[in-house]
């Protein structure tokens, strides 16, 4: 039987079906297995530099310094300790200036992991065994460049001078996605003070590193219990990097759901071919059957071809699937761990189970039928239509495909919001591209043009396996529509979008007494700013009395509520602001027991809030007591300081604060900065179009290893397509053989074969310029909650795309239309 099986492989690699199902098992097994290698080497790093991540076992992080004696609890336990104090500044040398995530840490610090530094900027680094010492900094590889210095100059933190000793090359608590905002520098704690760029208000984060046996990390975790207030947090594994893992996860779903969409066409193109493999070996089956063969010898023989198929496909594509897995990993190289672990077999176990279960859905239900009929029916080539047998081998395959994504993403809400919305855009496609083809009958029937009456009649006869291939081939083509607009343009467009002369630079960290020198050197210098807003930062903690975790309805975990908000106060209504509901301050508010305030729509909607709601906010451990007077809708595109909520003037000015402005400035006198910065050294600025720029190389990253999956998506739907018209082709042949007996020169069924497809692929590039347009309205309407903007371009490259490749694919599919002589397949369909 394996002879036997390996001959009739032979033979169908020839015909050309088996080639098409085993090239799609390998794309199938590619995808999955490269995403599954690239998903464990990530898990494995992680889980490896989990405990290096954090620099510690345990770290308690706190917006504010913490007690002492909560210090000398640990010291008593015998627990070694370091402390982190971050925070961001300008980092100065000369005329230039860069903004920097600057840690100051204590001697002992990391208490786990290592540093690694070098001499040279942008060059492997050592080990180093301690810090930077008291009165020097070092500056990772690009503040250097940036500074224009190299390692031995000054350079100025605030008020003090610091010799750049050392390029800093790694930190093990170092947080990839973060460093994209602003390159790291790491100086001595004990030089923090003189540098007086902490002050009151800043915004400053406090990090405290303890080690030592399980069992007194416990009991100093214990000890604090009931201390701890609500800034206050313990940071476990998964905190080392959370806007780093936040990323990672999300993009490895969506290359899982993305990938179980290509598995998806790929069953479909294994269906289809399986299918015209039976077909093609109905005389071969009734002659075994009539030379005694039973049905379970004949489904054994072509179960048997099945697994070799799969076997093979499995091998070739784990070996693409590691193509696959080191794409994914250079794509996101700068969002990785410096080193990922190798894998095991579990990613080409995966792809081969994948390809199992294809074959076991999509291929074994053709050949169960092709076994079932009789040799008479096969003689006389008059298989049952089976349309009760179609309808179950498409649920067993909805089914199944369902499963996998299941599988593959962990998460069935989102598996099946992904199988309903891909169902219901191909559906919808599918209907739109069989009203389009009714119309285009109708219209032929009024024309005197014979080639486009042939062509529409050709398209329109085979309607049904058509509407479907071009719904497939659209569906995969808006998915590439789609992330080449939103990499190319999304940012652009926002930035568009903001007001001529809108607010370009943030200033933040500025003092009391540097309101009027600010104001004088903005007025000399002719700078448009937005004003100088107060704030302090607070927590929300209880609403009407309630915890905001007993509030059903209220997340209050989520990143926007569960930390501290900037609170400020104005007398006037801000300029951007509308008042939807409640009242302005009245004489006296400002005295008040209990302060009004105004709170902004979109978070008064999250919590739940209306007027007369009673809150309570923590401010560095003092209660503050409110009511809310008025709702506000803001306009947060005009790129002016926007705050959550605001109270009466001078209400809140006794609590530690400080102020921030925004101003424009244009391109040309961005040297004015330098003069800015030099005069206040000690403020914190933020450049709108240089943090453009950086989301753009995060979107690019992400954006390149989605392509990875979603090119071989788009090959799945291609061999959809391929498969449709080899199904096709046996029918294609007795029409075209028929015309050219009745006088059709071969020019005309070229011209008309390479029509056909081309208004099939401009159809799906249409389907997919239009829905990539409105998938890019949806989230810019409603997930950035700015105008939207039409791409015109996706519904020109989109359409011309889609039909050279269809035109291509179906002439190299069809070629044999034109070269076959029309005798003998006359004489093969009277047979």
């Amino acid at each position: 039987m394996l002879l036997l099986a390996l001959r009739n492989v032979r033979r169908g690699w020839r015909g050309g079906e088996l080639a098409l199902l085993a090239l799609s098992l390998v794309l199938a097994v590619a995808i999955v297995s490269g995403i599954a290698g690239f998903s464990q080497r990530l898990q494995s790093a992680m889980g490896e530099q989990s405990q290096h991540f954090l620099a510690a076992q345990r770290v308690l992080k706190s917006p504010r310094p913490v007690p002492d004696q909560w210090l000398n609890t640990a010291a008593e336990l015998g627990l070694d300790q370091a402390q982190l104090v971050s925070f961001r500044s300008m980092v100065m040398a000369g005329d230039s200036m860069q903004l920097a995530a600057i840690k100051a840490a204590s001697a002992a610090y990391p208490l786990l992991g290592e540093l690694e530094t070098s001499d040279q900027i942008f060059s492997a680094g050592q080990t180093a065994s301690e810090g930077p010492k008291p009165g020097e900094i070092w500056l990772d590889s690009r503040l250097f460049a940036l500074l224009d210095i190299q390692p031995g100059d000054l350079v100025v933190v605030g008020e003090v001078s610091l010799v750049a000793s050392k390029v800093l090359v790694s930190q093990p608590d170092q947080g990839a996605v973060n460093s994209l905002f602003a390159p790291g520098a790491l100086m001595n704690l004990a030089d923090l003070a003189a540098s007086d760029v902490v002050q009151p208000g800043s915004r400053v984060s406090y990090r405290y590193l303890f080690n030592g046996d399980t069992a007194d990390l416990d009991a100093f975790r214990d000890a604090l219990e009931g201390q701890l207030q609500a800034g206050h947090k313990w940071l476990d594994l998964a905190d080392g990097q959370p806007a780093l893992a936040t990323t990672l996860a999300r993009a490895e779903t969506y290359l899982l759901l993305a990938a179980s969409l290509g598995v998806a066409l790929a069953g479909v193109a294994v269906a289809l071919a399986a299918r015209r493999y039976g077909e093609r070996h109905l005389d071969q089956v009734a002659v075994m059957k009539v030379m005694g063969a039973s049905r379970r010898y004949i489904l054994k023989l072509f179960t048997l071809e099945l697994v070799l198929i799969a076997v093979t496909a499995t091998l070739i594509g784990g070996a693409l699937g590691v193509a696959v897995q080191h794409s994914l990993v250079g794509a996101l190289a700068s969002l990785l761990p410096s080193s990922l672990p190798d894998t095991d077999g579990r990613p080409l176990l995966v792809g081969g189970l994948t390809a199992l279960l294809c074959v076991a859905i999509f291929a074994l239900p053709p050949i169960w039928r092709l076994s079932r009929v009789s040799p008479m029916r096969m003689l006389r080539r008059d298989p049952e239509s089976g349309g009760r047998h179609n309808l179950l081998a498409g649920a067993v395959g909805l089914a199944g495909v369902a499963g996998m994504m299941w599988w593959y993403s962990g998460d069935p809400l989102l598996a099946g919001a992904l199988l309903g919305g891909s169902l219901t855009l191909i559906l919808l496609a599918a209907v739109t591209v069989l009203q389009l083809l009714a119309l285009a009958k109708r219209l032929a029937r009024q024309g005197t043009n014979s080639r486009l009456r042939l062509v529409l009649a050709a398209v329109y006869r085979r309607r049904h396996a058509n509407a479907f291939q071009v719904a497939c081939f659209a569906l995969a083509l808006m998915a590439l529509a789609t992330l080449a607009l939103l990499r190319e343009s999304l940012v652009d467009d926002w930035q568009v979008q903001l007001q001529e002369g809108a607010p370009n630079h943030f200033l933040i960290n500025i003092q009391q007494a540097e309101l009027a020198p600010l104001r004088r050197f903005f007025d000399r210098h002719k700078v448009t700013y937005a004003g100088l807003y107060p704030m302090v930062r607070g927590r929300l903690s209880h609403i009407d009395g309630q915890s905001l975790a007993e509030i059903p309805g209220i997340d209050a975990g989520e990143g926007n509520i569960d930390r501290e908000m900037n609170l400020s106060w104005a007398d006037q209504l801000p300029g951007d602001n509308v008042l939807v509901a409640g009242r302005w301050w009245a004489t006296g508010d400002s005295e008040a027991e209990v302060l009004p305030v105004s709170v902004e729509q979109d978070l008064a909607e999250q919590l739940q809030l209306a007027l007369g709601s009673g809150l309570t906010f923590d401010l560095g451990g003092q209660q503050l007591h409110a009511k809310v007077t008025s709702i506000r809708q803001l306009d947060w595109a005009s790129m002016r300081p926007n705050f959550y909520f605001i109270f009466p003037p001078d209400s809140l000015s006794h609590y530690a604060g400080s102020y921030i402005t925004s101003f424009y400035l244009e391109g040309e006198r961005k040297g004015l900065l330098s003069d800015l910065l030099r005069a206040f050294p000690t403020f914190t600025l933020i450049e709108i179009d240089a943090v453009l720029a950086q989301m753009k190389v995060m979107v690019a990253q992400l954006s390149a290893a989605v392509a990875v999956i979603l090119v071989m998506v788009l090959l799945c739907a291609l061999l959809v397509t391929i498969a449709n018209v080899q199904a096709s082709l046996d029918s294609r042949l007795r029409e075209n053989a028929l015309l050219r007996t009745l006088g059709a020169s071969s020019a005309l069924i070229r011209s008309s074969l390479l029509a056909e497809f081309l208004v099939m692929g401009v159809l799906a590039g249409l389907l997919a310029g239009l829905g990539a347009n409105l998938i890019l309205f949806a989230v810019q309407k409603w997930g950035l909650d700015m105008a939207p903007q039409w791409h015109g371009s996706g519904l020109l490259l989109a359409p011309l795309v889609g039909g050279l490749t269809f035109a291509l694919i179906g002439w190299l599919g069809c070629r044999q239309v034109i070269s076959r002589s029309p005798l003998p397949v006359l004489r093969q369909a009277q047979a």
